[in-house]
Parts: structure tokens; sequence; C-alpha cells
């Protein structure tokens, strides 16, 4: 298949692209720097200049494509709202090029507040709905293009997507940790993360795209959950500073802006997706990652 990506330079894209291209299929992807571009051809990837606010572009891109996977959002937690508008606008734009053509529409969601008192499961409809929901309650929109000839399959990934070169919401409690010289949880850090390695995401992504007719909803889970007391033990460990319960007025003084993500109980399962595509988690667990080192030499350096 000829597949198009948004976010295949990234984090999890970039674990995506070797799975895809070893199964046989062309990839391109968007890349909004020359530096992203020169990453993207570097992986074997066809680099097409643009931007997540270049919907003219993306909508030719899918177009031309067999199959669509969307991975890249601006994460600019300044302005949260901004990036719904605008992840609304690009599957807006995705579900207008690819109507009636049977593609599969593969998309990046999350599993926050999906179920909030137990483990989310992928029969939980997202909560988020309408243009001013959180990301655009694009998942909702999404799922919906079934009704006009889309096979779309929300991917929604764990909090925490971690590994060896990880810059995400992992690496940025270590450098709070490094920065406050305390390793924090809030409360008495009962509240859970669920967790899955890169390299299990992207080989689930994979299998999904091959498949998007199991199931349009697909749980990137590892670990349903573990308490943010034990991820603050091991971020104390690894930095060599105490551990201690942060106050729940002082979160935001502590952790900066992830301190609200980190306060939420966000565990979930991935029973059913492992059922599904016979995907078995193998990577190392989020504490065994943390044990291992590199969150704390990259900090470090």
């Amino acid at each position: 298949m000829r597949v198009f990506m948004t976010g295949a330079s990234g984090w999890i894209g970039s674990a995506v692209v070797p799975e895809l291209l070893a199964a046989g299929h062309e990839v391109s992807g968007i890349a909004r720097s020359e530096d992203s571009a020169a990453r993207l051809r570097a992986a074997g990837v066809a680099a097409i200049p643009g931007s997540l606010d270049d919907l003219g572009t993306l909508r030719t891109a899918a177009e031309s494509a067999d199959a669509v996977i969307h991975l890249g959002f601006k994460h600019d937690f300044s302005d949260y709202a901004a990036s719904g508008r605008t992840e609304r606008a690009v599957m807006e734009t995705f579900g207008d090029a690819l109507a009636g053509t049977g593609k599969a529409l593969l998309f990046a969601s999350g599993i926050a507040m999906v179920a909030p008192d137990r483990p989310a499961t992928e029969e939980d409809a997202s909560p988020f709905t309408g243009p001013d929901a959180p990301r655009g309650g694009a998942e909702a929109l999404a799922l919906g293009f079934a009704e006009r000839g889309i096979q779309p399959v929300a991917l929604r990934f764990a909090p925490t997507v971690h590994g060896d070169g990880d810059h995400g919401f992992t690496a940025v409690l270590v450098e709070a940790a490094r920065r406050t010289g305390v390793a924090g949880y809030v409360g008495d850090g009962a509240n859970r993360w669920a967790a899955v390695h890169r390299s299990d995401a992207g080989r689930l992504v994979a299998q999904a795209l091959e498949n998007p007719g199991v199931a349009n909803v697909v749980h990137a889970v590892g670990e349903e959950g573990i308490a943010a007391r034990d991820i603050a033990g091991a971020i104390g460990r690894g930095a060599g500073v105490p551990v201690a319960s942060i106050a729940p007025e002082d979160v935001e003084a502590h952790f900066g802006w992830i301190g609200r993500f980190f306060s939420l109980d966000i565990p979930a399962s991935s029973t059913l997706t492992q059922a599904r595509y016979d995907w078995r988690p193998t990577g190392p667990t989020l504490l065994e990652d943390l044990a291992a080192g590199h969150y704390f030499a990259r900090a470090a350096a």
C-alpha cells in the first residue's frame, strides 16, 4: 500500500515507519522543516513539505494514498484549545478526502478521562465531542466517518509511550525532579498511569493498518496502570533525589504544566486489542525503562 503519514518523523511515527517498510508498504510523510525531511528521507520515507496547517497539502496527499495514518499533533499546552481546533480541521480534511473510498484512516487519540472510575476499555466511547472538546472532539468525529465510506481506527495511546530517546511526559517528570531536587507525586500517589513501550506501539499501529476492519478502537497499552508514587520512586532512584508527596495546591509550582496530567488516574486495558490482533507487548516496562538509566544520562547531559 501507499501510506501517507503525519508525524512520521516523531516519537511514535518513527517507530511505525520501519514496521510499515518491512511489510512492503510505500510511505510518504509531511515534513514541516528541512531537518524533518532529511530524517524522513534517511528512514526511507518520501518527504512532502508542509505542516498540519497546510490543509490543501494534506488533502492531496491523502487522496493519492491507499491509507492514512495521522499521528501528528500540536502539543502546545499553552494554547491547548488552538491545538484542538487544528486537530479537528485536519480530521475534517481527511474525512472529505477519503469519503466514499473505503480507505483506512488511522489516527492518534488518548485514554485520559475515557473512563474516570476504572480502567478504560476499547468499548468505552470517548466523552469528548464537538469542536470545543479536547483534541477538537476528533475521535468521535472520525469514528463517524464509517458512515461516509471510510474505515476509521482510533489509536488510543497510553499517556506515556516510553523508551530510549523519549522527550515526552516521562522525560518531563524527570526534568522536574532534577529542577526541584524532589521526585514528586500528588497526594497519596495512588493514581495510575497506563504505559506502553515505543516499540510495542509501533508494531501495533502496523498491525492495525493491515486489518482496519477488525476494530475501530485500538488500545496501545502495555501496562494497565502504574501508581504515580512508584513512578516517582523510580525517578528518585535514577536522579538521586528524595521522593515526596506534593500537596495539590503546590502541583503547578513543582511540576509545571505536566502537573495536571500527573494528578490524573489514567488506567486502561488492552485485553481486547491483544486478543483481536494477537498483539503482545514485549518491550521493557516503564519502571524497567527508568531503571535502565537512559532518561537520567540524557537529563544530566
